[in-house]
């Protein structure tokens, strides 16, 4: 049976680490908030970048571009955006179950991976997945430069029909309780040609082109790619460390539930041991009158 001296060590060492669950929580929250305001900063510059390409090629009779070329999708990339680190709940967790599930849908074809945090490279790897590259310790600040260069590898490797279509797998960012798991056809560009007749009638807009459009789209398509890798890496880091905010302030609370259940169940063993004592001395007593 445990003694009082082993109910103060357990509370103790719980209580430690309650300290480092709280302290976890707060940088957390102080991170979510810079990487919640640079993914939502992102997102117009997106939109009113896909918008322009609607534009554009929607005045184009038959656009040509390596990016928009299709082919059978015998060698496919696939980008996983996942943590660089643990104790952020599921997230790691979902984001691999994803990543698993699209591999396992295009069974039969070549898959190349591009990982992009720590712990899905880790994954990726042990699981004897083929890399293209691997970024790691590059989401707790996101760079510009990093995902142009993630960008530029892409579009390299498609533009030279060394794969035929480009997947990204992220966590989009929603609330600090909630991301949604995405899975996303990056190359060849696609969504922006077949936007619904919707779409397309309010991207009409009057735009004043200097250049001709074909040099406007060997501009903007890559543009649009580099944004799209950029978006999705600042969607991903919100995400974590919404979701490490949360499994830690999760983590504090249950801490302190168990400080109160190891507090009540000493008290009550101590309690017990007080009334022992007590009969031990009365049954002394009454023996000796």
């Amino acid at each position: 049976m445990a003694t009082l001296l082993d109910f103060r060590r357990r509370i103790r060492s719980v209580k430690n680490t309650q300290q480092i669950t709280r302290a976890m929580k707060f940088v957390a929250a102080a991170r979510l908030r810079r990487a919640q305001e640079a993914a939502l900063a992102a997102r117009p510059y997106a939109q009113e970048l896909a918008r322009l390409l609607r534009s554009i090629m929607s005045r184009i009779e038959s656009p040509h571009h390596p990016l928009l070329k299709k082919r059978p999708e015998e060698m496919i990339l696939v980008l996983v955006l996942s943590g660089e680190r643990g104790l952020a709940g599921a997230f790691n967790s979902n984001i691999l179950k994803e990543a698993a599930k699209f591999f396992r849908s295009r069974q039969g074809k070549k898959l190349l991976a591009i990982p992009v945090g720590k712990k899905g490279r880790d994954a990726l790897r042990k699981a004897g997945m083929e890399f293209a590259g691997e970024y790691v310790n590059v989401l707790a600040r996101v760079d510009l430069g990093v995902a142009r260069e993630i960008a530029n590898l892409v579009t390299d490797l498609y533009c030279e029909e060394k794969i035929d279509a480009v997947y990204m797998i992220f966590s989009e960012f929603k609330s600090v309780i909630q991301a949604e798991l995405i899975t996303e056809k990056l190359l060849p560009i696609e969504s922006i040609a077949d936007e619904g007749e919707d779409e397309k009638a309010s991207s009409q807009i009057d735009y004043i082109y200097e250049q001709p459009a074909d040099q406007l789209l060997n501009r903007l398509l890559p543009r649009y790619v580099e944004t799209q890798v950029l978006r999705s890496m600042l969607e991903s880091s919100a995400a974590e460390h919404a979701a490490r905010m949360t499994a830690m302030e999760a983590a504090t609370k249950n801490a302190g539930d168990v400080i109160d259940a190891l507090t009540l169940h000493m008290n009550k063993v101590r309690q017990a041991a007080i009334t022992k004592e007590i009969i031990e001395i009365v049954s002394g007593a009454s023996s000796t009158a």
